[in-house]
């Protein structure tokens, strides 16, 4: 257990706010979920119409600035991860992901690339070659409100907006100076710190300035500082190495410590080493403005950036390189010492020897991403009751990353290297061989460019006529999206010329897309017995694609008010998906396919072959000439002989489907202060674009469909003596994801003279699945998801874990200058979704505590203490990272968080 002093620090900061707390006052609370000032107008995250007293007709969640406060939030993660519709996504301990060092959110296990992520209304910068957004490139600090919208929204925003949105709203009228400093520290070791600096300004009495600077650092965190994360299973070739003189049949070699052994260990376990949570440094720099050039019109733009650098296992993982070779070793070779001439037979001055053995160093990759996205606009009235607004933005993403670890197999005249060091250098020990064979792969440079423009005409028709009901509601307008990315490669990459990295593709793409869209709100019905206000509205947008053709989208909505204590509200809604750069640009790359039993991130995707281990048919492994039940180990390397292929597809087509939301808002008048919703969802995508892994292929194959037409079959192909050969994981348009399921939220504040302070405040936010239906082929039949784990059930490789309930609850003691906070938070039980296990995952509750207190009107504390049991994340025997799954539970174990805030 590691503590120190910033450890301390942090426990007396939270005793403090403890103490503190009885004489405060209760802050008030949190704005409508719907509801945000932007200018004079009021925005509902879900329309462009802007309507004073308008509210969605779609489920939102929201969290607020105070909420993202008593997180010591110094990233997004730090408090996203608490949001139950918010699956895992690509997080801090993802390793091995190809996301670099980035966070990535995904909304209902739909996939990362069908959650839109959008910057006060407008799209985020997206990197990589995915549709997605490093959400860490926005400034904690300068985020005022996060609106999750659930349920499809594809009319109004665009594509990709399949399972929903997440919208950053930014604090663009902050007045003062705000410095803060933050620190959240693991018990067990592991730490993340940082601070930042906001200033705003009014320009004149015409318009506002706002500008913040964000620094944020988090340690390493390897395997070895928690002990649930040991891997004793995890042993690589000896890094001490084995050596064996072919003449003599003499072994020996050296332990992992450099002592000469004539009974050398075969293997070694470096696991320890590995990396749990990647390092990270972080610098963020944002500026937003607006400012009145005359009554009529308002300039207001935003300019960001992000420079990052992380350092983390790469998509190969982190196992060094190994060694498997006979080479000549020269009789002259200085490196030899006694003890090894004496094993060694030599002939004509050489003696051949068989090595085996690992690099004693770990493969890393060292990313640096720069991030910026700049805006401009106009905006302003027509008439009193409608407006426009005209923008355009740009974003590019650029990152380079460095490969260690690896080395380079032939030189640049095509000889082995290895072969070539054996004749006079020293394979013998660890630093003669790092010093010879490895060396710094520039590995990959990708960059990403999005241009968008749009014009809207937004407001009412009042001035022309109104109905019974109140005028009707409008926004139209156009919209021109311009994408590009290339993926490049160091040569070594491209040709294979590596122990490790496999072949790495290099490509680019782009693709444009003109959009018209428009959307309408009616007032049908008011002020009449159980219809104190009835609204129906509907929104259409046409895209224009270059590639992909026309396609239309569209939604039909209705908002009823029965009365001031119950709301009913209802969408239905055409979605769409565009294939990203990866899928559709990108050409084929390989890693080999023993990759999947030496790589954590990618053993869900291979659980061994059903014919060794007598699960499968056997007339269908007789078929396919398997190997006889127990003849072989099929989960070691040597089983896997060839190449994992995976790459894109021009041919793709864009995924479409259909979302369905149902709920009610209850605020019931007989008990003020509580406020509850409940909301069914459908989210049905058909043709979505994936990937049948090896495990899934296998399954169907010798298991669930053993027939000699099936064609999964054909997807991983045997050798001759029925060992696997190769895999083909190419992206299709392939399967349907189905689910269905409730979105419960409940807040209350109960002020009664008993109580100390000023009050109570209760707060839920829970997910039911009901039903999660993932169907990778037309072929094959649906697999229902709802509470699995593994990769069966992921629908893009990233998310292992679907629960079929979740939630965060929470009880506030309010007082004037600051409140005390109790969270909990569940993920149901779940069990695994690979064929024939029976193995469970129980239900997990972690637990927050954490206050806010404000010493003086200019000076705030936060602090608190995280998984405050110290809840070791579920452990899995198969199919996990580490034992676990790191994209859904937590990893960090009790964590003291504490941030403090002055401003002037």
């Amino acid at each position: 257990m590691v503590k120190s002093h910033r450890q301390a620090v942090a426990l007396a900061a939270l005793a403090i706010a403890l103490a503190q707390a009885p004489s405060a006052f209760a802050q008030s609370d949190s704005a409508p979920a719907d509801d945000t000032a932007a200018g004079n107008d009021i925005v509902v995250t879900g329309t462009r119409i802007k309507v004073p007293g308008l509210t969605s007709s779609s489920p939102v969640a929201s969290t607020s600035e105070e909420q993202i406060k008593l997180q010591s939030a110094l990233t997004v993660e730090d408090f996203s991860t608490k949001i139950p519709q918010l699956s895992g996504g690509v997080r801090q301990g993802s390793q091995g992901s190809d996301a670099f060092g980035a966070q990535v959110l995904e909304l209902r296990n739909f996939g990362q690339s069908r959650t839109l992520v959008l910057v006060d209304g407008t799209r985020g910068a997206p990197f990589g070659f995915r549709n997605s957004v490093d959400v860490s490139s926005l400034p904690a600090s300068l985020i005022k409100r996060v609106d999750v919208l659930t349920g499809g929204a594809a009319a109004v925003y665009g594509a990709d907006a399949v399972a929903g949105v997440v919208n950053f709203v930014l604090n663009d009228d902050y007045e003062g100076v705000r410095g803060t400093a933050a620190a959240r520290l693991s018990e067990h070791g592991g730490a993340q710190y940082g601070g930042s600096l906001m200033v705003g300004s009014g320009l004149g009495d015409k318009g506002h300035i706002v500008v913040a600077l964000d620094y944020t650092q988090r340690d390493m965190i390897r395997a070895g500082q928690r002990d649930w994360a040991a891997t004793p299973n995890s042993t690589i070739p000896s890094t001490g190495g084995v050596y064996t003189d072919v003449a003599s049949g003499n072994t020996f070699g050296f332990t992992d410590g450099g002592a000469f052994t004539e009974s050398p260990t075969s293997t070694s376990n470096v696991s320890s080493r590995y990396p749990l949570v990647s390092g990270l440094k972080r610098i963020n720099a944002a500026a937003l403005f607006k400012y009145e050039i005359s009554p009529a019109i308002e300039v207001y733009g935003r300019a960001m950036f992000t420079n990052m650098k992380s350092v983390e296992t790469g998509t190969v993982g982190a196992t060094p390189v190994s060694l498997s070779r006979t080479v000549a070793v020269s009789q002259s070779n200085p490196y030899l010492t006694d003890d090894i001439r004496n094993q060694l037979t030599f002939v004509n001055g050489s003696a051949q020897v068989n090595v085996v053995r690992s690099l004693d160093e770990i493969i890393m990759y060292h990313t640096e991403r720069n991030t910026m996205q700049v805006q401009t606009g106009l905006r302003g009235a027509v008439t009193d009751a409608v407006n426009w607004n005209v923008y355009a933005q740009y974003g590019r993403s650029t990152e380079s990353t460095k490969v260690t670890g690896d080395g380079l197999v032939t030189s640049s005249t095509g000889a082995n290297n290895f072969a070539a060091l054996a004749t006079s250098g020293d394979i013998f020990s660890s630093e003669g061989l790092i010093n010879g064979l490895i060396s710094d792969i520039t590995g990959f440079d990708r960059k990403r460019d999005q241009f968008v423009t749009a014009a809207t005409l937004s407001g009412t028709l009042e001035e022309l006529f109104s109905l019974p009901a109140g005028p009707i509601g409008f926004a139209g307008g156009v919209e021109y999206r311009r994408e590009t990315a290339s993926i490049g490669q160091d040569t070594a990459l491209l040709t294979g010329n590596t122990y490790k990295e496999g072949v790495q593709a290099a490509y680019k793409g782009k693709f444009d897309v003109v959009e018209l869209y428009g959307e309408v709100l009616i007032p049908v019905l008011h002020d009449l017995p159980l219809i104190q206000k009835l609204d129906l509205g509907g929104a259409y947008r046409l895209s224009k694609y270059d590639l992909w053709g026309t396609h239309g989208t569209w939604k039909v909505e209705a908002n009823w008010k029965v009365d001031n204590n119950v709301r009913l509200r209802g969408t239905y809604q055409r979605v769409l998906r565009t294939p990203n750069f990866g899928e559709f640009a990108g050409t084929t790359s390989s890693l080999p396919f023993s990759s999947l039993v030496t790589v954590d991130r990618l053993k869900p995707r291979y659980g061994g072959d059903p014919c060794v281990l007598g699960t499968g048919d056997a007339a269908q492994c007789a078929r396919f000439g398997a190997p006889a039940v127990g003849s072989a180990n099929s989960t070691s390397a040597g089983y896997l002989t060839g190449n994992y292929y995976y790459g894109g597809n021009a041919d793709l087509k864009p995924e479409t489907g259909y979302t369905t939301t149902v709920g009610t808002v209850i605020t019931p008048t007989f008990l003020p202060g509580l406020n509850v919703t409940v909301d069914w969802y459908e989210l049905d995508l058909k043709g979505a674009v994936g990937v049948i892994q090896p495990i899934a292929a296998i399954t169907s194959c010798y298991i669930t469909n053993p027939t000699a037409g099936n064609p999964l079959c054909a997807l991983v192909t045997r050798n001759s003596d029925g060992t696997f050969k190769d895999a083909y994981v190419n992206n299709q348009n392939l399967g349907r994801l189905l689910q269905r399921g409730l979105d419960i939220g409940a807040t209350y504040t109960l002020r009664q003279d008993w109580i100390p302070g000023e009050g109570l405040r209760f707060s839920y936010q829970g997910n039911i699945v009901t039903s999660y239906k993932i169907q990778a082929n037309a072929t094959v039949a649906a697999i229902q998801c709802k509470g699995t784990f593994g990769a069966t059930c992921s629908s893009d490789g990233t998310t292992l874990v679907q629960p079929d309930y979740r939630h965060t609850a929470g009880v506030s003691w309010l007082f004037g200058k600051g409140l005390i906070q109790f969270d909990w938070q569940r993920i149901g039980k779940v069990k695994s979704s690979a064929a024939g296990s029976t193995e469970t995952i129980s239900a997990q509750n972690t637990f927050d505590l954490s206050a806010s207190y404000d010493f003086t009107d200019n000076v705030t504390m936060n602090a608190g203490v995280y998984n405050l049991f110290d809840k070791n994340p579920p452990s899995v025997s198969t199919g996990g990272v580490f034992n676990t799954f790191p994209d859904t539970y937590d990893i960090l174990g009790r964590t003291f968080g504490f941030s403090l805030t002055a401003h002037i």
